[in-house]
């Protein structure tokens, strides 16, 4: 059973979308459960977090991003997530917090990366660029500054986070754009990916100017 974005609640209404910035409307979230690696570097699929869900939804819809979307291939974890978005949604959840209401909303769910580039395609009428991030530092990696220019043109942009212990090499080597890594002031480097799509979404949309 494929559960598609129709399955989920629909995004903000017009009013809202009205509200946002450029860059905020041309960027979509997606959090990938494969392909991506364990420990050993292989390639696996990683079971859906729970946390993860809750943050980065609260993220996304704190920097009005038009979409998070969640991708595993994993049939059990579709509807886990389905489950959890209604109780949030439509059930209980929603009706004790609308606030947490409000940012599941953002959730969508697919079971491959090329489902959610179709969606973004048929949205808006155009190819999304696919930029994927990473911990590791890239030759040729995308800067910070450079993509908040790249989020001024009408054009979508489809920004990629991984689970377990990174997205694997061959689907970084068929993005777009490999994003430069957060960095701190020290050499710990190992942030869960909730924390680093708070940092990203901050410094690419937060309230500061443009270079």
């Amino acid at each position: 059973m494929n559960i598609s974005a129709d399955t989920v609640p629909d995004k903000h209404d017009a009013k809202d979308m009205g509200l946002k910035s450029a860059s905020s409307r041309n960027l979509y979230l997606a959090l990938i459960h494969y392909p991506v690696v364990n420990k050993k570097g292989e390639t696996i699929a990683s079971a859906v977090t729970n946390l993860d869900l809750h943050d980065i939804a609260r993220a996304a819809r704190t920097y009005a991003v038009s979409s998070f979307y969640v991708v595993t291939p994993l049939e059990d974890q579709q509807l886990l997530v389905k489950k959890l978005i209604l109780h949030w949604t439509e059930g209980g959840g929603g009706r004790y917090n609308p606030a947490r209401r409000d940012a599941l909303e953002t959730v969508r769910i697919a079971d491959s990366i090329e489902k959610v580039q179709a969606d973004i395609r048929k949205e808006r009428k155009k190819e999304p660029r696919m930029i994927v991030t990473s911990a590791k530092a890239y030759s040729g990696s995308l800067s910070f500054p450079a993509f908040r220019r790249i989020l001024q043109d009408d054009r979508p942009c489809l920004l990629v986070f991984g689970t377990a212990w990174g997205i694997s090499s061959d689907f970084i080597s068929a993005a777009d754009h490999i994003l430069e890594p957060v960095k701190g002031n020290s050499d710990y480097n190992h942030l869960s990916v909730r924390s680093a799509v708070s940092v990203i979404l901050d410094r690419l949309l937060g309230d500061r100017e443009i270079v």
